[in-house]
């Protein structure tokens, strides 16, 4: 799958499951104040991305992500 598709599947996600405003989806923006995420909406995102890409992430799988970058990064690594 091409990078920006990824991304483009990421962001509709966000805009769609949390709420999130398409102008603050930024690649440099911090993932967990974008997307104020609580345990349970960390739950949320993980399901999203099981069911959107088929790939199983893990708590250790974020222990490197800051950014929405990163995390486009981390779900690219995924699938590859």
């Amino acid at each position: 799958m091409e990078k920006g598709v990824i991304i483009e599947k990421i962001n509709n996600f966000l805009v769609d499951e949390f709420e999130v405003e398409s102008e603050d989806i930024l690649p440099e923006a911090n993932l967990k104040e974008t997307l104020e995420l609580d345990s349970l909406d960390f739950v949320d995102l993980v399901v999203a991305i099981e069911s959107n890409f088929g790939v199983k992430l893990v708590s250790d799988d974020f222990i490197n992500v800051d950014t929405l970058q990163d995390f486009y990064d981390l779900i690219e690594n995924k699938l590859s």
